[in-house]
């Protein structure tokens, strides 16, 4: 008994909207002006009490913005000190994965190809042999595994971008490094593929001004707002597309951009960070550590990363995007943090109730039976509503996905360790339609 109280409270914490999630259109707010739409915490299902200790807690972690979008709408946006919505601070390394947002528009564009050598565009940039730097191509860049060394001799360092401290160490895509030295030549690509004078005029001018985010590019750092990094958050949940117009167009590079770009490391994309995978590996390490690299966060998400703790994350299964600007705030400092963890528990305990009933899912057409199952769980849907399930376990992680039948879909759950899950309908762009509670007795 106490087990199933136990599988029955992770489930409430982790399960917000379960039966709604992602079925209202997202909200996007005007280009100009200061109006964003919001949406009231209790709405949600989200308990004060847990709301205050977020608050309170990025406070103590040295905060200057904490904002929390659901499908769009600002549920919470709250600046710390002399900190405003008027005030710019700098992303880090979550600047990186707007590079890889932007280098994906270029490509599109036709202005470059990942499968370009680096030096089409820059000539001698590295200090290796002009064979090897041949072998070194954008895609390279994105994956983070250019073989360059990411931990030359003084004094140079991580972060150098001249020749002389770009060295040959081992052949491209033989080992996976975070070195953001490497990735910063890609910000010269862009400007030189694009004949753009700098990188923040064409940041501005291919992606800024039709989502409405401003900032500039200060020694290859990008400096904004905090709505204008949850703008960027919202383009990336609507899949590259901004108020019904596709921006980013080319789907399969978003694709791969958000999912493993390698076997080195699979929590690592086109400079996007995911969570969910199988192990994960570190800034300044070659060591592979099992689980996923923000375990208390849905295995869903997508994340920028920055130094001292610069934070966009994207959760399309809840519709939520999580901004958070500051000083740092947990223990290893570049790109993930233990702040990651203790933000996201903070976040998961927010869900005290859930906002629809298994009636309300029965109603909409969404079936799951017999519930508990003991051998196999059937499924059935709206017509041509979903296109496939996916089931969650206790603590957010994709267990199972298969395609959904006209029929209905049978499900074995004999192998599963009896607790409470959470069945997920997903549409053809693998967006949540509906979500239910099970139970595997």
């Amino acid at each position: 008994m106490l087990r199933y109280l136990r599988y029955a409270l992770l489930l409430l914490a982790l399960s917000p909207e379960l039966a709604q999630a992602q079925t209202s259109a997202l909200y996007f707010p005007p280009i100009t002006g200061a109006t964003w739409a919001t949406t009231a915490p209790t709405s949600l299902g989200w308990c004060q009490p847990q709301l205050d200790s977020l608050i309170a807690f990025a406070g103590r972690k040295g905060s200057k913005s904490l904002l929390i979008l659901k499908d769009g709408r600002m549920v919470v946006e709250h600046y710390y000190g002399t900190y405003t919505a008027d005030s710019a601070w700098y992303w880090a390394s979550a600047g990186k994965s707007l590079t890889a947002t932007l280098v994906g528009l270029a490509q599109q564009d036709g202005l470059l190809n990942l499968n370009d050598s680096t030096s089409k565009y820059l000539g001698r940039w590295t200090s290796a042999t002009r064979p090897q730097q041949r072998q070194v191509l954008i895609r390279h860049q994105l994956t983070m595994t250019t073989g360059l060394d990411d931990s030359p001799p003084a004094p140079c360092d991580n972060e150098s971008t001249t020749p002389n401290c770009l060295l040959y160490l081992a052949p491209p895509a033989a080992r996976w490094a975070y070195h953001t030295g490497a990735y910063r030549t890609l910000q010269d690509v862009l400007v030189q593929a694009s004949g753009a004078t700098n990188m923040t005029l064409y940041t501005n001018q291919r992606l800024g001004a039709r989502i409405g985010m401003t900032g500039l590019w200060a020694d290859d750092v990008f400096y904004s707002k905090a709505r204008s990094m949850a703008r960027f958050g919202l383009f990336m949940l609507a899949r590259g597309a901004w108020n019904g117009t596709q921006i980013l167009t080319d789907t399969a590079y978003f694709r791969r951009m958000t999912t493993p770009s390698q076997a080195l490391n699979r929590s690592y994309g086109y400079l996007w960070w995911l969570n969910g995978q199988s192990s994960y590996r570190l800034p300044g390490s070659q060591i592979n550590f099992p689980g996923a690299v923000i375990p208390a966060a849905p295995a869903d998400m997508i994340a920028a990363l920055g130094k001292n703790d610069q934070k966009v994350y994207v959760v399309p299964s809840l519709g939520l995007v999580v901004v958070r600007q500051g000083n740092s705030a947990g223990a290893s400092r570049l790109a993930a943090s233990s702040f990651d963890n203790e933000l996201w528990t903070k976040i998961m305990a927010l869900f005290c109730r859930p906002t629809a009933t298994a009636a309300a899912a029965e109603a909409a057409g969404y079936l799951a039976f017999p519930n508990p199952a003991t051998h196999v769980l059937t499924l059935r849907q709206p017509a041509q509503a979903a296109t496939s399930v996916r089931l969650l376990d206790a603590l957010g992680r994709e267990i199972l996905r298969q395609p959904t039948a006209e029929a209905g879909t049978s499900v074995s759950v004999a192998a599963l360790v009896p607790g409470l899950y959470a069945v997920q309908w997903l549409d053809a762009r693998g967006r949540v339609l509906m979500s239910r509670k099970v139970a595997r007795q």
